[in-house]
């Protein structure tokens, strides 16, 4: 996989043509580490052996832990050339090979003083035997064909061999030889006089280019097997700089990892650190002089782009050496430029990094730390190079610490604040209340990442603290349970520090405000507690029809109050809509409410049906959050906007829309907050819930079921979806019976709220399917005297349209034309769209179901619930439809086939498409023919048939 070396091997097929008529040449290969120099020379071996039968190929290859080995390149070149050679040339190779082993030998048995410093290094005259004898077997050999004589890596050539080499450099007349050397740009023993010898000797000098654009998609073809997109190319060409040995390494990692060449995978090549890469890089680093070794070390331990004025610094090299040094380090093809300390690839301070020692890497990052602070840099480029090390020497270090994780929680990165902390905690000198300090700074950081090590260093920091009031605060620290997740072990810690300081009304200033709080956070912890719902109710009930709420502490406490009568219906849905309103209108916008239970009053409010009032408060707080310069709360309040939108939108019947919104909730936690990624989890089961995609559901509650089983209204709300899945199977009991299990558990629990929880309605409509009337009868009487009770349209509406469709006759008609009037003061449109949709089919012929049905077409297209807009269309009532009318061709196909009892793959199979295909056109005639599933789909189509011509 050569590419673009075609000029270089035409120069030197051209040269050994000339050789075999007596024109002897030298040829000089330079150019930077990776270039490939060696792939070069191989490709000329075989070249030359395919091409020409009498072309005699000597081949060796330098190593620098071979340059005390006298005469290795020689023999390396001399034993390719005559092995399993016979008679007078073996005899004459025999001889010249001992005359230079006694040499070598000559200079073991000298005494210490006057032995060559180099092995073998004596003047020349010394040698004039061997070298002379080795270039006469050379001429003979060359009588019979030409020579082509490779030497890889010339600047570890040992010294003796080097000496032949410069020797056979000036004596190549009358030889019919190339000589080929490759030579490393760089590299400090290019200086050694027998060396230069040598380059000046050299006929022709080649430098193989960088890789173009071209030779990078090529050999990326080349590697993978198909052409790469254009955007890999651009990543691959740009990372590394036309260099083979970079390229083949970062290719050979990307497969390896079954990557293909395609634009999504640009990331993952600007981001590939190949081990072999950096091995072999740091090894050219080791044999560096040490001016240039100490600034590769430097340029690495500060990172790139490095300060020109701190580099030199760290090395400890003057103006003079630096400069020296830097422009090695790009002959070498590690520095990016000559005058910049910046490497060409981050792989490369990788390699410098690993080349140095676990006590080097600790004094030079403390020493880059101390440098970094002195100049004034921001704290965290010095707690950076703190980071780097095991423990720091400076007095200073801990407070740099806690001022990095303070920028990074601010720019939104509380994992790198809490990396920065727990360094920090290994400082021995911290006791005491400094320690806490820092201890509950950390809880701080880790509360939306880590609940667990959160509570834990809260815990630890608590004993620490001088005073109740300072553990008060301390504790309040711990994530805030909107959803009541807190572990036994934070409510008694809780509880403990509550106790101390004492009850609320016996305090006063700052102490009551902490009491008010921790009252919130452990009457919010016992949500799934009846016995604790009843008391937070009784408690909202002593303190009167106006609760205090011109604090943050009152509003957070009040919010918990109000929403377990809410979860409880003890309070009617107008009252707690006029106290939820009051919480919003008295909280500033620009509050920190993402840290206290205040997003409970909209949940409060979604469930009274009155969320008119809330979209407009939402629109205000999300652009304050948008604006804050605390990005990680700002990232948070972004989050819980979303999650309110999406409870709002669907308050309003906009499922589709809830859904986009409640998924992006779901995205910003998932770095951030626990507890908003378990709310959107919620929020998202139950918009996939409403818009009834069997599809979506599946895909929802496999993601849902990953999240923790332990927060009660996550495992009500997977079990709903659950149930929807089976109805949509046909599994219609399994439906019921998961249904009534869920409803049991919530009234266990204290949760009566027919809003939030409605599945009495769903089990009801499950039973009529199952052919039984009364026990679908009795549940529906059970929702709407609950309904009732709490007093929400949206709850009565509900209701009245479920009881009106399961009753006939003229009370079902009252029902339903009960049920559109009371949806008319609902902010649900869709539920509106249901009802008339329900009571247009019910007056089928009579002269206002038309209008009925045409005014529930446009509220379901405006609520983005094209299956209501269908069914309206179709006369809506009981789903009793032409099959010509509601589906396409291809789609009554495929219906009738599954009526037969084909399999999707089957019918796959039958109609020469995919299983996927079949999948969806099923999933459409459901939704068209108001069916659930295959089994219900099965069982209707006769009736279906039977009115097709109708």
């Amino acid at each position: 996989m050569l590419h673009e070396r075609g000029a270089e091997l035409a120069q030197i097929s051209g040269a050994l043509r000339t050789a075999r008529e007596g024109g002897p040449s030298l040829v000089l290969l330079t150019g930077p580490l990776g270039i490939g120099r060696s792939a070069l020379l191989q490709r000329l071996a075989a070249r030359a052996v395919n091409e020409a039968a009498d072309v005699r190929v000597l081949r060796a290859n330098a190593a620098p832990v071979e340059q005390d080995f006298a005469f290795g390149v020689v023999r390396q070149l001399f034993d390719s050339l005559l092995a399993g050679a016979t008679g007078e040339l073996s005899e004459r190779w025999t001889r010249e090979s001992a005359c230079f082993a006694n040499l070598a030998l000559a200079d073991e048995d000298m005494p210490a003083g006057d032995r060559p410093a180099v092995a073998g290094d004596r003047p020349t005259a010394a040698y004039e035997p061997a070298l002379s004898g080795l270039l006469s077997l050379l001429e003979s050999v060359s009588a019979d064909g030409p020579l082509l004589i490779l030497v890889d890596d010339l600047q570890w050539v040992d010294t003796p061999s080097l000496r032949w080499l410069a020797y056979l450099a000036k004596r190549l007349r009358g030889l019919r030889a190339v000589v080929v050397c490759t030579l490393r740009d760089g590299e400090p023993r290019a200086r050694h006089p027998l060396l230069s010898e040598v380059v000046e000797a050299a006929t022709h000098r080649l430098r193989p280019r960088p890789l173009s654009s071209a030779g990078t998609a090529a050999l990326i073809r080349d590697h993978f097997g198909e052409p790469g997109d254009e955007e890999f190319i651009r990543a691959c060409h740009e990372t590394c700089a036309g260099s083979p040995l970079s390229l083949t390494a970062v290719l050979l990692d990307l497969a390896a990892a079954g990557h293909r060449p395609t634009a999504d995978r640009a990331g993952a090549v600007r981001a590939a650190r190949p081990a072999d890469l950096r091995e072999r890089l740091a090894r050219s680093v080791r044999l560096q002089p040490e001016p240039v070794r100490r600034l590769a070390a430097a340029i690495a331990a500060l990172g790139e782009p490095g300060d020109p004025a701190l580099v030199p610094r760290l090395a400890g090299l003057d103006p003079i050496d630096y400069a020296a040094a830097l422009r090695d380090l790009h002959a070498l093809g590690l520095a990016a430029d000559e005058r910049e300390p910046r490497f060409v690839h981050p792989v490369v301070a990788d390699a410098v990094q690993s080349s140095l020692s676990v006590a080097e890497r600790e004094w030079l990052h403390d020493h880059a730390a101390e440098l970094l602070y002195r100049a004034g840099r921001s704290d965290e480029q010095v707690a950076a190079q703190l980071m780097a090390g095991v423990t720091s020497r400076h007095a200073w270090s801990v407070g740099v610490l806690r001022a990095a994780a303070d920028v990074a929680l601010r720019r939104g990165a509380p994992e790198v604040a809490v990396r920065y902390l727990r360094r920090a905690l290994l400082d021995a000198s911290l006791a005491g209340e400094g320690r806490s300090r820092l201890l509950i700074d950390l809880a701080t950081a880790e509360r939306g990442l880590d609940p667990v090590a959160c509570e834990r260093h809260i815990s630890q920091a608590i004993p620490l603290l001088p005073t109740p009031g300072h553990r008060a605060a301390a504790a309040l620290r711990l994530t805030p349970a909107v959803m009541g997740l807190l572990r036994p072990s934070a409510v008694d810690l809780l509880r403990q520090v509550a106790d101390e300081l004492g009850p609320p009304d016996a305090l006063g200033g700052a102490a009551r405000e902490m009491a008010l709080r921790l009252e919130a956070r452990l009457r919010q912890s016992g949500i799934d507690d009846p016995a604790e719902l009843t008391s937070a109710v009784e408690r909202l009930y002593g303190m009167g029809e106006e609760p205090p709420t011109a604090t943050a502490a009152e509003r957070e406490l009040v919010a918990v109050l109000v929403s377990a009568a809410t979860l409880t219906c003890r309070l009617p849905a107008d009252e707690v809509t006029r106290l939820a309103m009051r919480l919003l209108e008295r909280e500033p916008v620009a509050s920190a409410r993402v840290y206290s239970a205040l997003p409970l009053a909209t949940v409060a409010l979604v469930a009274a049906d009155s969320v008119d009032a809330v979209g407009s408060w939402l629109s205000v707080e999300q652009r304050i959050g948008r604006s804050r310069a605390d990005v990680t709360v700002g990232t948070i309040a972004d989050g819980f906007g979303h999650l309110e939108q999406a409870m709002v939108l669907m308050a309003r019947g906009r499922p589709t829309l809830a859904h986009a919104h409640a998924d992006r909730a779901l995205r910003l936690s998932d770095a951030h907050w626990q507890e908003l990624g378990l709310a959107a989890t919620i929020a998202l089961v139950r918009t996939a819930l409403e818009i009834g995609d069997p599809a979506l559901s599946e895909r929802v509650l496999d993601e849902a079921s990953r999240r923790s089983s332990s927060c009660l209204p996550l495992a009500v709300a997977v079990q709903f979806l659950g149930a929807s899945v089976d109805a949509h199977r046909g599994r219609w009991a399994a439906a019921v019976e998961t249904l009534m299990a869920c409803g049991r558990r919530l009234e266990s629990a204290g949760w009566r709220n027919p809003v939030l929880f409605p599945w009495r309605l769903r089990a009801a409509g499950l039973y009529q399917r199952l052919g039984d009337p009364r026990s679908a009868l009795a549940l529906a009487e059970e929702d709407r005297l609950r309904a009732e009770e709490w007093g929400a349209p949206v709850a009565m509406g509900r209701a009245l349209r479920l009881k009106g469709m399961l009753l006939g006759g003229e009370s079902g008609e009252d029902l339903l034309r009960e049920a559109v009037g009371v949806l008319r003061g609902s902010a649900n449109e869709l539920e509106l769209a249901r009802a008339l949709l329900q009571l247009g089919g019910r007056l089928e012929g009579r002269p206002e179901a038309e209008d009925l049905l045409r005014e529930a077409a446009a509220l379901a297209a405006a609520c983005e619930a094209p299956w209501l807009v269908e069914r309206a269309r179709r006369g809506g009532g009981d789903g009793t439809v032409r099959l010509e009318d509601a589906l396409t061709r291809t789609e009554r196909r495929v219906v009738t086939l599954a009526g037969r009892g084909l399999t999707n793959s089957e019918i796959a199979g039958e109609l020469g498409v995919t299983s996927r295909a079949i999948e969806k056109h099923l999933t459409n005639s459901y939704r068209k023919l108001n069916v659930s599933g295959r089994r219900e789909l099965i069982a209707a189509l006769p009736r279906l048939q039977a009115v097709k011509g109708s």
